[in-house]
C-alpha cells in the first residue's frame, strides 16, 4: 500500500489530505462545463438507469454534489421534487431547491462522482431515504504500481476508493442493501485499458 493510504473495511482511504481543494463555483465550471453536451447524455443515462431499477419515477430526488445541475435538470422535467446539495455555489435549475443540510427524508439520493469526496463519509448511515444511487471510479487495484498511476487517484480530491465489494459492505453496514449494479457510464466514460472503469449502484434502505 501507498504511504499515505490505509485499507478501511476493504475500502482504501487516504489518511492525511496534504492540500485542500477548493469546491468553488470555479470548480465546477472547468471539471463539468468543459465537457459540453456529454454532461447531458450523461444525465440521461444516469436518470434512466436509475428509473429502470426502480421501475417508476422517484417522487424525489438531492443530488449530492450535484456539480453544474445537469442531472437536477433532467429530473425535473418528470415532475420529480429536485434538491442540490454541494459545497459549490453553482446556481441549480430554476425548479429545484438548495439545501443546506440531509436531515429530511428523500425518496432517493444520489452521489454522482461525489463520496469518495467526503473526509468522513459515516454520515451515509443517517441518511432518510428510500434509495441511494452512486457512482464511483471503480478502483480494481492490481498493484501498488497501478494504483500510483491510476487516473483516479487523485490525491486530496479522492479521499476514498471502492471497488464493488467494498462499496457494498459498506453500504451494508450503513444500513443498504444492493438492488442493482452496472458499468453502464463506460459507455460514455470510456476507458483504454481491458477493465471497467466506472462502478454505478443502487441501494435500499433496510
Amino acid at each position: 500500500m501507498l504511504e499515505n493510504y490505509e485499507i478501511v473495511n476493504k475500502v482504501i482511504k487516504q489518511n492525511e489530505i496534504t492540500e485542500n481543494i477548493d469546491y468553488s463555483l470555479n470548480y465546477s465550471r472547468v471539471r463539468y462545463d468543459s465537457y459540453g453536451e456529454l454532461t447531458n447524455y450523461m444525465s440521461y443515462l444516469r436518470y434512466g438507469y436509475l428509473v429502470g431499477v426502480l421501475g417508476r419515477i422517484p417522487e424525489s430526488i438531492v443530488d449530492v454534489g450535484y456539480g453544474n445541475g445537469a442531472f437536477l435538470k433532467v429530473c425535473s422535467k418528470n415532475n420529480t421534487k429536485c434538491y442540490g446539495f454541494d459545497v459549490s455555489d453553482y446556481p441549480l435549475p430554476n425548479s429545484c431547491e438548495k439545501l443546506y443540510n440531509l436531515d429530511s427524508f428523500f425518496d432517493v439520493i444520489t452521489f454522482f462522482d461525489s463520496l469518495e469526496h467526503f473526509d468522513d463519509i459515516s454520515f451515509v448511515k443517517d441518511l432518510k431515504c428510500n434509495y441511494i444511487c452512486i457512482s464511483v471510479p471503480e478502483c480494481h487495484y492490481f498493484s501498488d504500481d497501478w494504483f500510483a498511476t491510476w487516473k483516479h487517484r487523485r490525491p486530496n480530491e479522492h479521499i476514498w476508493h471502492f471497488n464493488k465489494e467494498s462499496l457494498d459492505n459498506f453500504m451494508k453496514d450503513s444500513g443498504f442493501a444492493l438492488v442493482s449494479y452496472t458499468n453502464i457510464e463506460d459507455t460514455i466514460r470510456k476507458n483504454n485499458e481491458e477493465y471497467s472503469n466506472i462502478l454505478t449502484c443502487v441501494y435500499k434502505k433496510i
